[in-house]
């Protein structure tokens, strides 16, 4: 009878669902009998519905009060929390990594770590939060530079106990070369469900909009430049439709025009039919690990205007799968969306492309890998 490895999978923490619970969500699913491993969970947060009904086993530190607020200033207990976990039990543990020193695993046996990026905060990346412009960012900063040169410190000797590497990109495969030093990798990009984006979208959601568009949105953080976004827009005089919210939401919302419009949060079939009826998606974060949201797009048989970095570079073919604009300015972004007026693209490419990053392929490539190295 085959004895199947027992596996282990662990995750920063269970807040917003964006790109790296998606890789946990799929992970869990090829692997239904591995417990998630996690910081803490947030009741009732997006994240945590998603995974309610899995065998969550959450840290000391989520039985504090309001873990979510105290997880940032209190990262030199992250040390602490890992190392509260025993994982003598598993053949295989399968970190899913970013931004909580997610690796290096106490008495694992095999590690093998989903590296989403090294932690953006540590290495001088673009984050979720800007601090500029309030009265306590010198103490923050001041704060922040002690406990981050530890916790980098921290970082590179957890990341050396990792046996085996999967990374989201070759954008990311170039960071763990940079700051960890490790040149055995393997790329396997994440999972994308394209088909839904076969599906016909419900009655109630299938009305065309009454005018063109373009579409953008998802976490809106101050990295993902939404407000640059809306100003390129602006100066263009196309319509722009943003989807999803976040810190950044009600400061976005002080550059509404008439042009703009904030569809909010909205069902998974309303934002297939926006994506279906737009003109083009736009994207323009400086430095994004991989970019889910073009690959998205060019399911849905819409090309992407994206900056010209990042993992854009591989989600995003020019001339087949949308364009690229070389500098995050407006005039830079407002030359690209006038030039994508002009041309036009083949829905077969674009769906193609998407279809590179299937969850199909997804779970291929990692069966084969986790097996072999097991």
């Amino acid at each position: 009878m085959e004895k199947f490895p027992r596996i282990a999978i662990v995750h920063d923490y269970l807040n917003e669902f964006g790109g790296a619970e998606r890789v946990l969500l799929a992970l869990s699913e090829i692997y239904p009998d591995a417990p998630i491993y996690t910081v803490y969970a947030k009741k009732n947060s997006p994240a945590y519905e998603k995974f309610k009904n899995k065998n969550v086993k959450e840290s000391w530190f989520s039985y504090l009060p309001y873990p979510h607020k105290l997880i940032s200033p209190f990262r030199f207990l992250i040390p602490l929390i890992w190392r509260s976990f025993d994982f003598s039990d598993y053949d295989v543990v399968i970190t899913s990594a970013s931004w909580a020193v997610t690796k290096g695993m106490k008495n694992a046996k095999t590690e093998i770590c989903y590296l989403h990026t090294p932690p953006r905060y540590l290495y001088g990346y673009d984050t979720s939060r800007n601090w500029q412009n309030k009265w306590f960012s010198g103490l923050v900063q001041a704060y922040a530079l002690v406990v981050n040169h530890f916790m980098r410190m921290y970082d590179f000797k957890q990341a050396q106990k990792v046996d085996y590497y999967l990374v989201n990109s070759e954008n990311v495969a170039q960071r763990l070369k940079k700051f960890y030093r490790r040149t055995d990798y393997k790329v396997i990009y994440p999972p994308v469900d394209i088909r839904r984006f076969s599906k016909k979208p419900k009655k109630a959601d299938s009305q065309l909009p009454a005018t063109s568009y373009y579409l953008t949105g998802g976490r809106m953080v101050a990295a993902k430049n939404f407000d640059l976004i809306i100003k390129a827009c602006q100066k263009t005089g196309v319509n722009l439709k943003l989807y999803g919210g976040g810190i950044e939401e009600n400061n976005l919302k002080k550059l509404k025009s008439e042009n703009i419009e904030f569809l909010g949060k909205i069902s998974d079939s309303e934002l297939i039919n926006y994506y279906r009826n737009a003109l083009a998606f736009i994207v323009a974060q400086k430095d994004e690990d991989f970019g889910i949201t073009p690959i998205e797009a060019a399911a849905a048989g819409i090309p992407t205007i994206a900056y010209r970095g990042g993992g854009y570079l591989e989600s995003v073919v020019e001339g087949k799968t949308g364009i690229f604009f070389d500098e995050l300015t407006v005039d830079s972004l407002a030359k690209a969306i006038k030039k994508i007026e002009k041309l036009s693209f083949k829905k077969l490419d674009l769906i193609t492309h998407a279809q590179k990053f299937s969850e199909e392929r997804f779970r291929s490539e990692v069966v084969q890998f986790v097996n072999k190295h097991a």
